[in-house]
């Protein structure tokens, strides 16, 4: 395994999903904050790093792994003893599609309402963009509850990386962006993310990151 990790994460940014599956692996990891409110992922230093200019961004020696579903799931296969990624190839499939839809379709809905800039330039648009993207993550939070059902994870009883990935989701509904009321609109989600509270892993990246736990929302 690589003798050099570095993450770099923005608080309570999407790169919150690899911060807690590095820390439930056990690895010794160096977490390097990126401060997304002031643009530093758009300067040249951390372009060097990742040219995209997001985050998250997972240094493993001398070389560079952009983008989420590809980090956790090296992340999970590279510490197989942590138990991240299944055994069984249809259990893999399933994480890997949790991965993709969050990552391709849940995280972009939510970008119409958080960067609508991207989307459109006059202020009309802007408020259309906003308000059609608020509308369409509502249905995809709705349908995240559904398929999440019971649990208690992402894909039954098998914890994975595909559940701190959802549980950034979780904490972005209940933000100032999105406003939702997770615990009445999306009971399942919300119950998701209280056992996910209970991890210690998913304690000590929040306290890293300074976000109010579950429980504490």
């Amino acid at each position: 395994m690589a003798k050099l990790l570095r993450l770099f994460y923005s608080n309570g940014a999407c790169s919150l999903a690899p911060h807690i599956a590095l820390e439930e692996t056990g690895a010794t990891f160096e977490p390097v904050r990126i401060d997304s409110a002031s643009g530093e992922q758009r300067k040249p230093d951390y372009l060097r790093i990742n040219p995209k200019g997001r985050v998250p961004a997972l240094g493993v020696d001398d070389w560079v792994l952009t983008e989420n579903p590809a980090i956790l799931q090296f992340i999970a296969t590279s510490f197989p003893d942590a138990k991240l990624w299944p055994e069984q190839l249809r259990d893999q499939a399933r994480v890997t599609e949790w991965l993709g839809w969050i990552a391709s379709t849940v995280h972009v809905a939510y970008a119409h309402v958080r960067r609508a800039e991207r989307y459109a330039e006059s202020e009309e648009a802007l408020k259309d963009v906003r308000a059609k993207g608020l509308e369409t993550s509502r249905d995809l939070w709705r349908a995240v509850d559904a398929r999440l059902g019971a649990g208690p994870w992402a894909i039954g009883d098998l914890y994975t990386v595909a559940d701190p990935y959802l549980l950034v989701f979780w904490t972005w509904g209940r933000g100032p962006v999105l406003g939702f009321d997770m615990a009445n609109d999306f009971p399942n989600w919300a119950a998701h993310a209280q056992r996910m509270a209970n991890r210690p892993a998913v304690q000590r990246a929040f306290q890293r990151e300074g976000l109010k736990l579950p429980a504490q929302s």
